[in-house]
């Protein structure tokens, strides 16, 4: 470090602060420096609040921190773990340190590592809580945010109007990008509705059921003789014959009432209104005569000879 320089750049070597027993300012940026640091940045016009830019050379990574106390040990400087995993140092790495001044900040854009932060209640209060605890951020930088003995990562995706920018006493509009395990639900394609018609399903012709006849089956005598009366008639038969019969005695009253009023307006007395005329026709049922039975001869018990046992 040159002592006529306006600028402080020193190279430490690095540890967790967690080294130091102090493990709560993990939930910051804010680093342990040795005393000598604070005598050199006083003699310097620097700004207030300090801030400084760390620098791994051989892995050409860059980020921005504050200061918290100068009760560190010479040559060495106390970083928060999160901070050395974005520079990608390990313990006992040699890191430059070099003041900063930052533009205050107006825009940061961030991007949690897991849909589980955003499933917080109220995300953006719990963000907010937390940046308090910082000084600045770098785009590009990982910065981790404990919440319910949970720790959330969150990228830097952009800040505004710089790279790099303060935080401090400052109004600065937060925007989220989606987290990156987050998934688009899959839009269902659309149906592809076939122009083609469904097979005509051909219709049968319905059976006809031939129809129930009652008693059509032929007669038979248990002696196996011959019968001597004629078979009996179907059902059907003796019902078509039985309409006919009432469709004559309806037309024969339907002649009697026509003789009945051949007269309009006058009213018939004496037997000839009554009496049927001749034309009605007659339906004679013809009966059919039995042949005369041959008598059997009749059974008398006892009728056989008789035998003596003495011969």
């Amino acid at each position: 470090m040159d002592p006529g320089s306006s600028t402080f750049e020193q190279f430490y070597r690095c540890y967790p602060v967690s080294f130091i027993d102090k493990a709560h300012l993990e939930k910051g940026d804010k680093v342990i420096m040795p005393p000598s640091a604070l005598d050199r940045l006083a003699s310097l016009n620097i700004e207030y609040p300090m801030l400084f830019e760390l620098t791994n050379t051989p892995a050409e990574r860059i980020s921005h921190c504050g200061v918290l106390e100068f009760v560190a040990e010479e040559g060495l400087i106390f970083l928060p773990y999160w901070m050395m995993e974005n520079m990608l140092l390990q313990e006992g790495d040699i890191v430059q340190v070099k003041n900063a001044s930052l533009a205050k900040g107006t825009y940061v854009k961030l991007q949690p590592h897991t849909t589980d932060f955003l499933d917080i209640s109220n995300p953006k209060a719990i963000l907010e809580t937390t940046l308090r605890s910082y000084s600045c951020l770098t785009t590009g930088d990982t910065i981790m945010v404990p919440y319910n003995n949970k720790k959330y990562y969150i990228n830097i995706v952009e800040t505004k109007p710089s790279p790099a920018v303060s935080i401090i006493e400052t109004d600065c509009e937060v925007d989220f990008a989606p987290p990156l395990d987050y998934k688009e639900p899959e839009k269902p394609g659309p149906s592809l509705r076939s122009n083609k018609r469904p097979p005509e399903v051909e219709e049968e012709e319905p059976t006809k059921i031939a129809k129930f006849s009652a008693f059509s089956g032929s007669a038979r005598r248990l002696d196996g003789k011959p019968l001597t009366q004629p078979a009996a008639l179907p059902v059907s038969s003796i019902l078509q014959q039985h309409n006919s019969n009432l469709g004559n005695g309806t037309a024969a009253s339907k002649a009697s009432s026509s003789t009945s009023r051949q007269h309009s307006g006058k009213l018939v007395f004496g037997s000839n209104g009554s009496q049927p005329s001749k034309e009605t026709t007659k339906v004679a049922v013809k009966k059919s005569q039995e042949p005369p039975k041959e008598e059997e001869p009749k059974f008398q018990a006892f009728t056989g000879k008789k035998y003596s046992l003495k011969g």
